[in-house]
């Protein structure tokens, strides 16, 4: 059997260059480069958003916003062996992620770098149970699909760690033969790098760009105005430095607009300073980032247009059967090992 590789981007809110360069694109290369050795799950992690506050009202269109956005962005969904599928329209994630819950410790969740750092940032009261408990949540997206490769981000590391501590419990404990996903180390050798690039900010680029209202100018949105992008591009923070490097620590600006560009052409980001390095002109080279991301942008969202909403629904339900096949089929054998079934 193909060994799986799971990954998936949350829907809640526009996507946005950064989610484009590191998440998105690199899924694409993936399933286009690997599909006929692995099986490719692509999943929206729609649960995943309820962990904190959302609008609820525009939810459901703007998932569905963001799966056109992965077929435009170049899905293969021709692929037999590429799968994408809605994570709540599959009941055994939220089953068996009930199951892990009780069969974890409160001082396991409660140690939780995400949690912390995502409930301080919230009122107390809207500090949710969902939100303490999402570790089982992700464990139970990759535990139903034996998924052995889930690249992730540095803030999923200790997620995936936990994954891999209550798959070895639960086989320990009552024999079961869940998938244990591979360390993260693994992970990063498997997609080829180390240190998957973070796009940061426009306006502040000591933070990474952001969903965030509360940085518009600084973040380009993949529904932008290729025109509004162009503006928030030349009017990106730099320094007074008057030399372009790539120095993330003194001239976060130049980094940030230098690696946009990489990788915006396809090329290396050390193929780009050594292109650039020492110049003095950054509007020639926020000039660059903007024609490269303009560009992009009108033809990504050209390729929108041409969605074929009908047709993406009929690909999903098809595609969520046969999820719903197999994660039925781990969950049952689960339920049969703590007594829930003969």
């Amino acid at each position: 059997m193909m060994d799986t590789v799971l990954t998936g981007l949350r829907t809640n809110g526009d996507y946005h260059l950064g989610n484009y360069i590191g998440a998105l694109r690199p899924m694409i290369d993936f399933a286009t480069n690997k599909a006929a050795d692995y099986q490719i799950n692509i999943f929206a992690p729609d649960l995943h958003s309820f962990t904190t506050p959302i609008d609820h009202s525009a939810f459901h269109k703007q998932t569905m916003d963001n799966l056109r956005l992965f077929v435009a962005a170049g899905i293969p969904l021709e692929n037999p062996n590429v799968h994408m599928y809605r994570q709540s329209r599959i009941p055994a994630h939220s089953e068996l992620t009930w199951i892990l819950m009780n069969f974890t410790g409160f001082g396991e969740f409660n140690r939780m770098v995400e949690f912390k750092d995502k409930s301080s940032k919230l009122d107390g009261d809207r500090v949710s149970v969902g939100l303490f408990g999402y570790p089982a949540l992700m464990a139970a997206d990759i535990l139903l699909y034996g998924a052995r490769w889930v690249p992730v981000g540095d803030d999923q590391r200790q997620h995936l760690e936990f994954t891999r501590t209550i798959a070895e419990r639960m086989n320990n404990q009552f024999g079961l033969e869940l998938v244990i996903p591979e360390s993260i180390q693994k992970q990063q050798e498997f997609v080829g790098r180390l240190d998957a690039p973070r796009i940061r900010s426009l306006r502040n680029p000591d933070k990474k760009m952001s969903k965030s209202i509360d940085d518009p100018a600084g973040t380009i949105l993949l529904t932008d105005d290729p025109a509004a992008a162009v503006k928030k591009i030349m009017s990106a923070e730099t320094d007074s430095i008057g030399a372009i490097n790539l120095d993330w620590d003194n001239q976060p600006g130049i980094s940030n607009l230098l690696t946009i560009l990489a990788y915006m052409q396809g090329k290396l980001v050390s193929d780009i300073v050594s292109q650039w390095q020492g110049s003095e002109r950054y509007g020639d080279l926020k000039k660059a980032v903007a024609a490269e991301v303009s560009g992009f942008l009108e033809q990504l969202q050209a390729q929108v247009a041409k969605v074929d909403d009908a047709a993406l629904i009929s690909y999903l339900e098809r595609s969520e059967a046969k999820m719903n096949s197999i994660a039925s089929k781990t969950l049952t054998e689960v339920q049969r090992a703590i007594g829930l079934r003969d």
